[in-house]
């Protein structure tokens, strides 16, 4: 018999009773898996947890983007990666709704092993990887900032709470040297945006054109000067008008470097923060792992779609 691992982080989501875990584990036993969960207990757990397994065939991360960065840095530095699957359970969820994942924990597990096994891109800021996001600017810090209780409490909208107590900050301006496909360039910027995702925020198809397998990744470099500019600036996002956006660079590349005129705060990658004391920051693509996706939205999102469906029994979706 196979064997299926499943990291849970209860901080990110609940599984809702001892019902529905016995229910994952029937259903991943139906589909010949031996399954062990096991519970991460404070923040990296999930990748060490992922670095130190022994024998695994496929390893479910059960939370919300932050915990799969986590499982995605361990398996990325593991000698043979573990076959990936993300079972969504945090607030957001911005990786999982792009890859087509539904509210239903079951539903989700079922679609995965009727899904499809893709080589995906992931991205590194100076050897740290990032599944759809990292940025830098004034407010981007609320995605970890936003207590804990507040999001128990109102959920999503914790956010946008949090978020407008948040508006007293003021920009930040940077001077930045960056070079990209072998030219140099020097600017101002207020905000900087690296994406592998149609969706960041909760905002979906911000590029039409994203996929996880082209080796690329996106680039939106902003020179916002004003709290009214990110209004507006929002509205371009929201009808996918990025090169009306005032101030806005826009780069699509495999390699590119970043240099401040002064140390930055810290990055926000996939909803956490990644504290530094550089200046320098390159962002490349790690092409080690591979995932079970489902078949929902495999067309839009990758460029190769010739693999075949993995052989699995039929189960109902209730």
């Amino acid at each position: 018999m196979k064997k299926c691992v499943v990291i849970y982080n209860p901080n990110s989501g609940r599984l809702t009773n001892r019902a529905e875990i016995k229910r994952i584990y029937k259903i991943l036993e139906n589909y010949g898996y031996e399954t062990e969960i096991k519970y991460t207990e404070y923040k990296g757990h999930a990748k060490q947890i992922t670095k130190s397994l022994k024998h695994c065939d496929l390893l479910l991360c059960a939370g919300g983007d932050g915990t799969l960065n986590e499982v995605i840095s361990g398996n990325i530095e593991r000698r043979r990666p573990i076959l990936l699957g993300h079972l969504p359970l945090g607030s957001v969820n911005d990786v999982a709704h792009m890859y087509g994942m539904r509210n239903s924990t079951i539903k989700n597990i079922i679609m995965l092993l009727h899904g499809i096994k893709k080589n995906i891109d992931v991205c590194l800021l100076n050897n740290n990887p990032f599944v759809y996001v990292a940025c830098l600017g004034a407010y981007v810090d609320i995605s970890y900032a936003t207590p804990r209780k507040l999001k128990e409490k109102y959920g999503k909208l914790a956010y946008v709470i949090y978020g407008i107590k948040q508006l007293k900050q003021n920009l930040q301006f940077y001077d930045v040297k960056y070079t990209v496909d072998g030219e140099t360039h020097n600017k101002r910027f207020s905000f900087i945006f690296i994406t592998n995702s149609s969706r960041v925020g909760g905002v979906n198809n911000i590029y039409n054109d994203v996929k996880l397998d082209d080796n690329k990744f996106e680039v939106l470099m902003l020179d916002i000067k004003s709290k009214w500019d990110i209004i507006k600036a929002v509205h371009y996002l929201v009808r996918r008008e990025l090169s009306d956006i005032p101030g806005a660079t826009y780069l699509k590349t495999d390699n590119l470097k970043l240099e401040f005129d002064k140390v930055p705060p810290s990055w926000c990658v996939d909803g956490d923060d990644l504290e530094h004391n550089s200046t320098k920051f390159e962002f490349k693509i790690n092409k080690d792992n591979y995932m079970l996706l489902p078949t929902r939205n495999i067309d839009k999102l990758f460029e190769n779609i010739d693999e075949d469906v993995l052989d699995t029994k039929e189960e109902t979706i209730d």
